[in-house]
């Protein structure tokens, strides 16, 4: 079967829209990784894994090649392989330089063991991993169906039935409240300072001109505060 007319191929389009925006995908690219889907050992998830894992390069740090051959190992790896086997897998051609070099196995693996403990390859490896609490589901309601079953077993001691009943109020404990705590703090800056000043100075001004008859109450109650700040009239 001709793989450019299965589901399996990546387009270009389908690869950008899980990249990051700053990442780069020529053409060259999407050919070589649609060669390696045409390999049935990776076909089944390579192109899963190549579109799930992209959050890894949002940071920037990696090439998009680097990223592509180390999803490529890691996929291997997720099949089976060695280190050995999946360094062999992920970069035929160097392996063959180094075998034509005269490079012995025990050479090679330091390579592929080196590269197993990348940075890039183990956040790759991070996101590959289901959360115990995931994997484990079915264990963890198992559990609690023991201890449900003991708590109620009339044959069993008062202080297995106890236990069990505490560690059932222990586990399924009702989440506790949250409490929304509002802090409102109140900022005073420069034009809070200098209008209190500006109306200080009035009001010392018009208590003189009273006292000198230069002025009467129903002026001094009609008369309005006028100052400038950074460049701004306010009344």
């Amino acid at each position: 079967m001709n793989l450019s007319t299965t589901s399996e191929v990546l387009t270009k389009e389908q690869f950008l829209r899980v990249l990051p925006k700053k990442c780069t995908v020529t053409d060259e690219i999407i050919d070589d990784i649609n060669g390696l889907l045409a390999d049935p050992q990776l076909r089944e998830n390579f192109r899963d894994n190549l579109l799930s894992y992209t959050s890894v390069m949002n940071d920037g740090r990696y090439k998009l090649t680097s990223y592509v051959s180390a999803v490529r190992y890691v996929s291997h790896k997720l099949l089976g392989s060695s280190n050995i086997e999946a360094y062999c897998k992920t970069f035929p051609d160097r392996y063959n330089r180094m075998v034509s070099e005269g490079m012995d196995n025990r050479q090679i693996s330091s390579f592929s063991s080196a590269y197993n403990k990348t940075e890039l390859v183990n956040k790759i490896y991070s996101q590959t991993l289901v959360p115990t609490h995931v994997l484990n589901a079915d264990l963890y309601q198992k559990a609690i169906n023991v201890q449900a079953a003991l708590m109620v077993d009339d044959e069993v001691s008062p202080k297995v039935r106890s236990d069990a009943a505490n560690s059932l109020l222990t586990h399924l404990k009702m989440p506790e409240t949250s409490k929304i705590e509002l802090d409102v703090n109140v900022k005073q800056d420069s034009a809070i300072d200098e209008l209190r000043a500006s109306t200080l100075e009035l009001v010392k001004q018009q208590r003189l001109m009273l006292e000198a008859g230069a002025m009467d109450t129903k002026e001094v109650a009609e008369s309005k505060l006028i100052t400038v700040i950074e460049g701004e009239v306010l009344d």
